[in-house]
């Protein structure tokens, strides 16, 4: 990340994607939220004002322009890999970081259940998993849209239009269980 006066200043841009006008915060340590859309401008907004009281609307640096174009590529159904961009996890339980870990590994294309990511944190307890990816403040980077429940089903999904918005996430991406390659398999 670019240098900032402070490396704890918050800052936030909005941009548009195919899903409609997402939300971006960082600090001088890494991405510290992303906002997914809500019903106007005015909400998301709203909604990054309230998750980091002191942020400022600006320009984004070159580094974060970049995360924005992948997000906005990923979004429009291309391969992008999202897992190399820097979060500021700072304030996160040890619990979360390693969820999120996981989830960061999940291709995009692929999901994984609460139940297996719980199995690779060596836990039994799906419900835990769903907790904390339901705080997850860095949605599509970390993409807890990729974790669904056992048996097919969906599961839930915390952001503006539920499970709705989870099920879109996944279908942009040709999201399946299977083994077999997709076109974000090829991201170099």
């Amino acid at each position: 990340m670019q240098d900032h006066p402070s490396d704890n200043a918050a800052f936030y841009t909005l941009f548009e994607t195919s899903i409609g006008l997402c939300g971006l915060a960082w600090n001088g340590r890494g991405v510290i939220g992303f906002q997914l859309p809500e019903d106007d401008e005015t909400l998301t907004r709203g909604r990054l004002a309230k998750r980091f009281p002191a942020i400022v609307e600006t320009a984004p640096p070159l580094d974060i322009q970049d995360v924005i174009a992948d997000v906005t590529a990923l979004l429009q159904g291309e391969a992008r890999d999202l897992s190399s961009v820097p979060l500021n996890m700072d304030g996160l339980t040890d619990f979360d970081r390693r969820v999120y870990e996981i989830a960061r590994g999940i291709p995009p294309g692929r999901v994984l259940t609460y139940g297996e990511v719980a199995a690779r944190l060596g836990i039994d307890n799906a419900r835990a998993i769903g907790q904390a990816l339901g705080r997850n403040p860095f949605a599509i980077i970390v993409p807890c849209h990729r974790v669904v429940a056992a048996g097919g089903k969906l599961g839930g999904f915390s952001a503006n239009g539920g499970a709705t918005t989870k099920r879109r996430l996944l279908a942009i991406e040709g999201a399946r269980r299977d083994e077999s390659p997709t076109l974000f398999d090829l991201i170099p």
